[in-house]
């Protein structure tokens, strides 16, 4: 039994080599697997490339409209108002020259009366002194020379002293009566001053009972009525200016110094901060907006000063700009008169800085931009910011023109990282359109 055992054991061992030569040969048949390392898949990121464009810097403020000129009707006289003009209401505008209103002008006709009838009674009375005068000197004359002849008799002793004497005193009586009406003469051109100065007041008085428009306005506030007493210094209404608008808006120092940059070292003298002198030293040019709902009113109005005090709490200094006719800038359903009260944005605009790197405001990060490299990976550097101007802002050093800037969200950001670069088209308009500003 025991060698049929074997013999079945030795039957087993064949197959078994059989086995180990196919796998060998198969074996040796195939490469050595090859280690494949793990490629970094590349993030795929909005760019925008950095352009170099002729900027020009905008102050951005708002304010309110008020007319340039205003004018106060105060009465000049006293009296009862007898006559107005019948479109004399608020919002009315009235040309220049309309009489507004008229106060009741007998008692100041009657003052001037008085005054021409004492002037003509000064006239008549300086002709009768005048002719009083001449017949007086021509007593003095003949009492003089009767004076003179008695007293040579009484020296000779043909007359009595006393007739001299009294033809003495008859000469120096007439003496005095010539020198009243000199005196008397003398003064008569003073009395006529001062009633020449009656008469030109009762004549002012008399023209300030019509009140006339002295340009072009609109009423406001109006306080007064046909038949209504007014009294001298009393407020009637006022009259806002319809041929100049100006607007008075506050602008931050930190938006108002880039305005005057591109001017190199060279400062304004003392003489442009006057009659417009500033406003061409930094080119400054003005746009009045207003919001409408469905689309933005515009006004190209003009720059005209700057306000004579600071707002220390704020830190804003009021700038003045002007439009003149608005009245005749009207576009039925798309911009309205520039009128009083309405709260609008003012936008300065200073000269040209050529050549400006301008990003996007928001691709900014505490100071620093992500950009994409030469190998396409991500490279973070540290910019120097000039300004920020709305959505934008211009860079001093750090890039240069026509680097690949990132402007999405990328996270985490790790330095180094694969990027693959996708164009912003409708960002990269805007940001290449920021150049021709007007």
């Amino acid at each position: 039994m025991s060698t049929k055992y074997r013999a079945r054991a030795l039957w087993i061992i064949p197959p078994i080599v059989i086995g180990v030569l196919a796998l060998l040969l198969l074996k040796g048949g195939k490469d050595a697997p090859l280690r494949v390392e793990a490629e970094q898949p590349a993030r795929v990121v909005r760019t925008i490339s950095v352009p170099r464009v002729d900027l020009r810097p905008v102050a951005e403020a708002y304010g309110v409209v008020q007319p340039a000129r205003v004018w106060t009707a105060v009465a000049q006289v006293s009296g009862r108002v007898v006559e107005m003009h019948p479109r004399l209401q608020d919002g009315e505008i009235l040309p220049a020259g309309t009489l507004l209103f008229r106060i009741d002008p007998v008692d100041y006709e009657l003052a001037l009366a008085q005054r021409q009838a004492q002037l003509a009674e000064l006239e008549m009375q300086q002709q009768n002194t005048a002719n009083l005068l001449a017949i007086e000197q021509r007593n003095f004359e003949l009492a003089q020379q009767e004076a003179r002849r008695l007293q040579k008799l009484a020296d000779k002793g043909t007359t009595s002293r006393s007739n001299a004497d009294e033809a003495e005193r008859a000469m120096l009586s007439s003496r005095t009566a010539l020198q009243n009406l000199k005196n008397t003469l003398a003064l008569l051109p003073s009395q006529r001053r001062v009633i020449e100065a009656q008469l030109t007041q009762a004549e002012r008085d008399l023209e300030n009972t019509r009140v006339r428009a002295p340009f072009n306005l609109r009423i406001a506030g109006l306080a007064m009525e046909t038949d209504q007493y007014v009294s001298t210094g009393q407020k009637l209404f006022e009259g806002d200016g319809v041929d100049r608008s100006e607007v008075v808006a506050q602008v931050g120092f930190s938006s108002l110094r880039h305005l005057f940059m591109g001017h190199g070292d060279q400062a304004p003298e003392a003489a442009q901060f006057s009659d417009g002198g500033l406003s061409r030293y930094a080119d400054l040019q003005a746009v009045i907006e207003m919001d409408m709902g469905d689309h933005t009113a515009q006004w190209q109005a003009e720059f005209v000063r700057f306000t004579d005090s600071i707002d220390s709490e704020t830190r804003t200094i009021g700038a003045v700009v002007a439009l003149d006719k608005p009245f005749e800038k009207i576009i039925p359903g798309r911009r309205p008169p520039l009128s009083k009260g309405m709260f609008v944005n003012v936008r300065l605009i200073g000269r040209a800085q050529p050549g400006q790197l301008v990003v996007p405001r928001s691709a900014i990060r505490n100071g620093r931009v992500m950009v994409i490299d030469p190998q396409d990976r991500l490279a973070i550097v540290a910019v120097e910011v000039l300004y920020h101007q709305g959505d934008i802002s211009v860079i001093g050093s750090g890039l240069e023109a026509g680097q690949q800037v990132v402007v999405s969200d990328l996270i985490p950001a790790v330095e180094g990282m694969r990027l693959q670069a996708h164009g912003d088209q409708a960002l990269q308009r805007i940001i290449d359109a920021a150049g021709p500003t007007r």
